[in-house]
């Protein structure tokens, strides 16, 4: 396994051009508007080629999702080759998940995390997934995640102070708004409770780049289309350009640090998988 490269809140190197219109959008607020803190903070811009207004953001990739729910996994896995279930443990352990938590998984899919928080946490344990697709809950009920519940990150159903760790494995970019994500996380975790967040960031150099884009946005759609048809195809498609568009490391970091989470820190494996992890 190539070497992981921990960071922190205060991370700016290679923020590049995205993190200076962040910056601008929030200058361009004026003196007399609201604090950027509280602007919202959507973790892309709007991808026109696909939608137009969140309503209609929310219908695409609820449709999208639930269509090619069944193939996904195998999807998945094949683009990971077989990698991902592993990895996705390994970050749990690293994150601190032990016997006897609760533990709420954010845009559960279909399971693979909450899956393996179960097993970790065991009877003593409980563990919850939350997905706002009922086809992918479907197919997280038939791995045996017992608790799943409809609903978005950004408004938890849930009391405050509940959960000693929240998951959310490669759908932070499908939220609407990340600091309110963020402000809604941090309000249903316990007082020294921890956060973790897997996700896909581009590669800095310019060769793997390319590369990566040419296999997540040419390769895997091809291959999500002979399992699943066109609905997984434009999915993979839609989920690599939501990746390339993403907002870098540094604004997420920082918009946890904003949102009131200490010891946030980023991970890096294999150059491309972003572990974000923070405690309450």
């Amino acid at each position: 396994m190539a070497s992981s490269r921990p960071s922190s809140a205060g991370e700016g190197a290679g923020a590049g051009s995205r993190a200076a219109v962040e910056a601008g959008a929030a200058s361009a607020a004026g003196a007399a508007g609201p604090p950027p803190a509280t602007l919202p903070l959507p973790p892309h811009p709007p991808l026109r080629r696909y939608y137009v207004g969140e309503p209609e953001h929310r219908q695409r990739i609820g449709e999208w999702f639930d269509r090619a729910a069944p193939d996904y996994d195998w999807i998945t896995q094949a683009m990971s080759f077989g990698f991902g279930h592993w990895y996705r443990r390994r970050a749990l352990l690293r994150a601190g998940l032990a016997g006897g938590m609760k533990v709420l998984d954010l845009g559960c899919g279909t399971g693979v995390l909450a899956a393996h928080s179960q097993a970790i946490v065991g009877a003593a344990g409980q563990v919850a997934g939350l997905d706002p697709s009922l086809g992918m809950l479907r197919q997280a009920g038939g791995r045996g995640v017992r608790l799943r519940v409809r609903g978005l990150a950004e408004n938890l159903p849930f009391a405050g102070e509940h959960f000693d760790l929240l998951s959310m494995g490669y759908a932070l970019r499908h939220v609407a708004d990340l600091r309110a994500t963020f402000r809604e996380l941090r309000r249903v975790l316990r007082d020294g409770g921890k956060l973790l967040l897997l996700e896909i960031t581009p590669p800095p150099n310019r060769l793997a780049f390319r590369l990566v884009k040419l296999y997540l946005g040419g390769a895997v759609p091809m291959i999500a289309r002979l399992r699943g048809g066109s609905a997984a195809e434009v999915l993979m498609r839609y989920y690599w350009d939501t990746i390339e568009r993403c907002v870098p490391p540094p604004v997420i970091l920082e918009a946890l640090a904003e949102s009131g989470f200490a010891r946030v820190t980023r991970r890096v494996e294999q150059g491309i998988f972003s572990e974000y992890s923070a405690t309450r």
